[in-house]
């Protein structure tokens, strides 16, 4: 098969607290165009410093350090390497960029002179050349000097013009003296906070969308519609004449939350000590977002949410239970998915799954309305009727009736441990341990272990007291996954 479609290399597909490391960051391929999207995976370790050289830019999708945890260096290294003329290329939002800015200061702001004597300010934009990839808001906090030291905070619109309170006000957390902003919905005629109410599409609150084009002729659009994560954070969405790829980030994506999230009209909560009269007057005000808002989402981000993954492959942040902030396993039929479409990510170090895993250094491949797993120079589908993580092992698994082992169900939870929490047999399975994207059966025994050898083929060794064999072994994919 031809080089065709989109090509992403699995950088890092593990959360923050996974003892396996290789937090979350991908290489996105097209063409000759190069994009690494997302920063919390060892980028020199896997890509290397001349590697690196050739990316033509960076996708931040949110603040999280297992996201961007390796940005700092990365800016550095463009910086500081005698051969890079270019500085990092970098695309997200206005949002999470001022996230960025603030988070990375400490490592980037100061440096010293060129013959080491002096301490010097070290300007953002000489690292970082920033393009916004999704709208600007219409609407932003602002402050004015005011004299005596003072400043005062005030919303104002794209003209500079302040806004008056009866439309947009300010709220000061208590809890962390970040100010956020609410605003009347004209619509609606209820109170917002923007950033969550609308979608990138929204006119009442955003310029026009920004969207980059790369000189390959594809486009690399940042969707916020369906991301719901706490944190100012996007999705991307690349899109060729024949492809459509998504990465949806980390995100609570669950139908039922998302339908209460607009549906919903929520009774303001303003205190006792404060008049309704006062509060339309306020600018700003010091206490909760929560106690202000009236409804979480628009209609239109409901209806854009549940249309963003059509016709696309999904890259998916996936966990097991209870996660706030991400994906729940057992909630997956509760989403707008489609399963053979989907890649799930950000994975604990312990998963069974019957959608696709990913796997840090896998490649895959899309192309028109399929993806494929490449492995050498072949393309295969992914058929297996399991995937598994463990140990930082990879395993798949096949039905058979009389396979060694069984998998369970718990509470929409699945396991290969035998009578697990109680569960359900659901059937069973011959495993094959994942070496490399080649398939090699499960080991039953603790004396031996597969070792892949530099020139690509597995031996089986087994020890004894004796001394140790080797004997090279078959690679099962060609048998149960069939080439493209």
């Amino acid at each position: 098969m031809s080089a065709e479609g989109i090509t992403v290399r699995v950088l890092g597909d593990y959360g923050p607290f996974s003892r396996m490391g290789k937090s979350i960051g991908y290489q996105v391929t097209i063409g000759q165009s190069s994009y690494l999207l997302d920063c919390g995976s060892p980028l020199f370790q896997q890509i290397g410093g001349h590697g690196l050289k050739t990316v033509r830019g960076l996708l931040i999708t949110h603040c999280h350090d297992d996201h961007k945890r390796w940005f700092s260096d990365l800016a550095l290294f463009n910086m500081y390497a005698p051969d890079i003329p270019n500085r990092v290329f970098l695309l997200t939002s206005e949002d999470i960029h001022r996230d960025i800015v603030r988070c990375s200061g400490a490592a980037l702001e100061r440096s010293l002179s060129v013959d080491s004597k002096r301490v010097v300010d070290v300007s953002y934009e000489d690292y970082i050349e920033f393009h916004a990839l999704g709208p600007i808001a219409k609407y932003k906090i602002e402050s004015r000097y005011e004299g005596a030291g003072r400043f005062r905070l005030y919303v104002a619109d794209s003209n500079g013009s302040e806004v008056s309170p009866d439309m947009a006000k300010i709220i000061i957390s208590k809890r962390t003296r970040k100010p956020r902003l609410l605003f009347k919905d004209p619509d609606y005629k209820e109170w917002v906070e923007p950033e969550s109410f609308y979608p990138f599409s929204s006119e009442v609150f955003y310029e026009k969308n920004s969207v980059l084009k790369d000189p390959e002729g594809f486009t690399i659009e940042a969707i916020n519609a369906p991301v719901w994560h706490g944190v100012p954070s996007i999705g991307v969405r690349f899109k060729t004449d024949k492809e459509t790829l998504v990465f949806s980030s980390d995100t609570a994506h669950d139908i039922e939350l998302w339908k209460q999230l607009y549906s919903e009209k929520i009774t303001q909560r303003i205190p006792v000590s404060m008049t309704e009269g006062e509060f339309e007057s306020a600018s700003v005000i010091y206490g909760d977002m929560n106690d202000y808002i009236e409804r979480v989402w628009s209609e239109q981000r409901y209806l854009e949410a549940v249309k963003s993954f059509e016709n696309a492959i999904t890259v998916h942040d996936i966990a097991l239970r209870n996660s706030v902030v991400h994906t729940d396993y057992s909630r997956l039929q509760h989403t707008v998915l489609e399963k053979d479409k989907v890649i799930l990510t950000h994975s604990p170090d312990v998963m069974t799954s019957e959608w696709v895993l990913s796997r840090a250094e896998k490649v895959f491949r899309v192309i028109g309305n399929d993806f494929y797993e490449v492995v050498g120079d072949k393309f295969y589908r992914l058929n297996a009727d399991v995937y598994h993580k463990e140990s930082g092992k990879y395993f798949v698994g096949y039905k058979n009736e009389n396979g060694k082992d069984t998998l369970y169900e718990s509470d929409g939870l699945l396991s290969l441990t035998a009578k697990w929490r109680g569960g359900n047999a659901l059937y069973n399975l011959d495993l094959y341990e994942d070496i490399d994207g080649r398939y090699y059966p499960k080991l039953e025994r603790e004396n031996c272990e597969y070792v892949q050898r530099n020139d690509g083929k597995v031996e089986l060794f087994e020890h004894s007291d004796k001394g140790s064999t080797a004997v090279i072994v078959e690679d099962h994919r060609p048998r149960l996954s069939s080439a493209a």
